[in-house]
């Protein structure tokens, strides 16, 4: 996988109909920054709004997936978003001039190719890659559709079908390097059953329909009239079954071609995750439901972890970086209020504190008589005072400034500390210290759980003001 994020070099367009709308839409792909991310413009719609190819945003996943947010609808992202992941571009814009991509012929080679006249431009900062560290699964009961995906050191993919038919047979496909994927997946185009074909067709969809962007799976006998009124829907003369059960619209570019496109379906429906993945995902009967679903269920794993502040490793025979009487010598507090022990990490924009707890503490026979409880206050005054180490470790002199609450914010207590216990707290600077005020996010952690967590504010002054 690539470890920088890319761009495109040069704007571009590409022109189709869309396949349900039957609406002619051109799409102009734009380089975009670093940490743009994929964002589709609708320069049809007034003020031009813009919309992330973001998961939460699917809206439908009827034969595509669509995404919609207010009046904003783009309809069957799935082709480009694959072809965007499978070049491995992080930023770009997409503007289109309606609200469905075009089908072209079916598959995501046409916007690869498209992609790659751009230019490829990498950028100055890494690529954020979410790499999995546990088994995720997903299923669906409805359609037997079942997704796994498992720690893995790069991005594979794995997808069986198999739906009863003679016609193809149970299939399978993979992909273990995304360099591959414009060679062996970009080129398998989307496919149908004629039973399905009929259907769409009845409703008044696939108004962009043709049987040169489809490969048309014949699961039925057809007599010649049939045949003829195929040929009139979609325009074509000599239409005619093929030996393998498949319309003479299109030959096949893979033997397994089905399955390979369905591969292509899964990769760019994860691409609304938001980042790449290092997983081996294995899909048996995706759909765009519940690939969308499974996306939706790594991206709040991604979420989690993310807004997780990683517990402090503490080795309690190693020298502190700070003891008790190097911090007397920093912070103005004394008996009963002075709540660190000892910092054992410090740097210029964090530091980890160590509190034990002991019966012994002034605040337990009232509090409560019987059930020792350390106050929630007392928890964030602890995480003050190393926050106030924390921004004086630049300033000459600390002893002859004080530093003093401005905010509390946020403030959460997860669970009881009591006598025995021993905070590991952690604070980090949430911006650069200007004018003397520091925005600080604490959280105190008592073994692997989180017993409080807040966000504070504190202004550094001279003593005595």
């Amino acid at each position: 996988m690539n470890l920088i994020q890319q761009t495109i070099k040069n704007s571009l367009s590409i022109a189709g109909v869309g396949l349900h709308t039957g609406k002619n839409v051109q799409v102009t792909f734009l380089p975009a920054p670093v940490f743009h991310g994929i964002k589709f413009q609708r320069v049809d719609l007034p003020d031009q709004p813009i919309i992330d190819a973001d998961v939460d945003l699917v809206s439908n996943t009827a034969r595509s997936s669509t995404i919609e947010k207010g009046a904003v609808k783009i309809v069957t992202v799935e082709h480009l978003l694959s072809a965007i992941a499978g070049l491995e571009i992080d930023n770009i814009l997409i503007q289109l001039d309606g609200e469905e991509l075009p089908i072209l012929d079916g598959s995501a080679a046409p916007f690869v190719k498209t992609l790659k006249e751009c230019g490829i431009a990498p950028q100055d900062q890494p690529r954020e890659i979410f790499e999995l560290r546990q088994n995720i699964e997903f299923e669906d009961p409805k359609t037997g559709a079942k997704l796994l995906a498992m720690p893995c050191d790069q991005f594979k993919v794995t997808v069986m079908i198999d739906y009863n038919s003679h016609i193809i047979g149970p299939q399978h496909a993979s992909l273990d390097h995304i360099e591959d994927f414009e060679k062996e997946i970009a080129p398998s185009r989307t496919f149908v059953f004629l039973h399905e074909l009929e259907q769409l067709a009845n409703a008044n969809l696939i108004k962009g329909g043709d049987v040169d962007n489809a490969i048309v799976l014949v699961d039925r006998m057809l007599d010649q009239s049939e045949l003829d009124k195929l040929g009139v829907l979609f325009n074509k003369k000599d239409i005619r079954v093929e030996k393998e059960g498949i319309l003479n619209n299109v030959k096949l570019n893979f033997q397994n071609e089905p399955a390979r496109h369905k591969l292509l379906d899964v990769i760019g429906d994860m691409t609304m995750i938001g980042m790449p993945v290092k997983a081996h995902i294995i899909a048996t009967r995706p759909g765009h439901k519940a690939n969308t679903e499974f996306a939706k269920q790594i991206k709040a794993l991604i979420k989690k972890i993310k807004n997780t502040t990683p517990v402090p490793a503490y080795n309690p025979s190693a020298a502190p970086i700070l003891d008790v009487q190097q911090i007397k010598k920093l912070l103005p507090h004394r008996y009963p209020f002075l709540l660190v022990d000892k910092i054992i990490e410090m740097n210029e924009k964090e530091i980890v504190g160590i509190k034990n707890v002991t019966f012994n503490e002034n605040f337990f026979p009232g509090h409560f008589p019987d059930n020792p409880v350390m106050p929630g206050v007392l928890q964030i005054e602890a995480m003050a005072q190393c926050g106030g180490l924390l921004a004086m470790q630049g300033i000459t002199n600390p002893e002859k400034y004080d530093t003093y609450f401005l905010k509390i914010d946020k403030a959460k207590f997860k669970r009881k500390v009591v006598p025995g216990d021993t905070l590991i707290m952690k604070i980090e600077l949430l911006g650069p210290i200007r004018r003397g005020i520091a925005e600080m996010r604490g959280t105190i952690f008592v073994g692997d759980s989180v017993a409080c967590e807040a966000e504070m504010m504190a202004r550094i002054v001279p003593n005595g003001q």
